[in-house]
């Protein structure tokens, strides 16, 4: 486990560090509201089931991908391209997926894969690498980044494969059950579940990269820091080679600005290995 400390001082050092995936002169696109179901059929698939995508325009082919969910505890938000991610060599997509109570699980983890895969299905056309897609989302986008990633059968319905998904990073998400499905089963948030709604059930040897990125384990939502140490821990136990964790001393659960450097580096990290 690394545990970070002097918060502005992280910010500082970390964004030198990201520096290095900066394009200078390059000139970006942004594309909003694409659909990522095409044969969606009622109205709230229609609305919710879009995204945007922010990609380098006129620039060298075969650049990396970052797919980006937006938190909310799965019952509010609405996608954004990053100000930290932009400008950087390489695209962002941000979806919006439907949201409860209007849906119940496993609809939003279904909409979170179909969008992983449209852009698997896509990327190349906007002069991407699919071979250099990341995803990874705040709070419960980190939830879905991870279901996304972890339990292979969400990403198989559209025949992709979990496992060509370059890295995964979920900043402070939950690994258990997330809270709004237990809620949807009437449980309490204070109550924990593992089951196969949860990241920690899926824990494999085989599954991509898996950077987990949380807050101060004294200012986190109830125990979050604590349940990424124990996936960290079980992803160890069945001999998964590259699970790291990282704490941000000083950060509650809002931690984004903080973390955005380190996806970077892990992106600049991960890819160099793949050469």
């Amino acid at each position: 486990m690394k545990k970070l400390i002097k918060p502005m001082l992280l910010v500082t050092i970390l964004c030198a560090c990201a520096g290095d995936v900066r394009a200078d002169g390059v000139t970006y696109k942004e594309q909003k509201d694409i659909a990522y179901r095409t044969g969606a059929k009622d109205a709230y698939a229609k609305e919710r089931c879009v995204l945007d995508i922010y990609h380098p325009e006129k620039a060298e082919k075969g650049f990396t991908t970052v797919v980006w969910f937006h938190g909310g505890g799965i019952q509010g938000g609405e996608k954004f391209i990053p100000a930290s991610l932009k400008q950087k060599g390489i695209a962002v997509v941000a979806p919006n997926y439907r949201l409860h109570p209007k849906v119940k699980a496993p609809v939003y983890i279904q909409d979170a894969a179909a969008a992983v895969a449209w852009v698997f299905e896509n990327i190349e056309r906007f002069g991407g690498d699919r071979s250099k897609i990341f995803v990874s989302g705040q709070s419960a986008g980190g939830y879905l980044t991870s279901m996304v990633g972890m339990d292979k059968r969400w990403l198989k319905a559209h025949g992709i494969d979990a496992n060509d998904i370059a890295g995964l990073i979920p900043f402070s998400g939950h690994t258990i059950t997330h809270f709004t499905v237990r809620k949807e089963r009437g449980i309490s948030g204070k109550q924990p579940v593992i089951d196969d709604l949860a990241p920690l059930y899926h824990v494999r040897k085989d599954a991509p990269p898996l950077l987990l990125i949380t807050g101060d384990r004294e200012l986190e939502l109830l125990g979050r820091h604590e349940e990424n140490a124990y996936m960290m821990r079980m992803m160890r136990v069945v001999g998964h080679q590259d699970t790291r964790i990282f704490e941000l001393d000083g950060y509650g659960h809002g931690i984004a600005e903080a973390a955005f450097p380190l996806l970077l580096k892990e992106i600049k990290r991960v890819i160099k290995r793949q050469k």
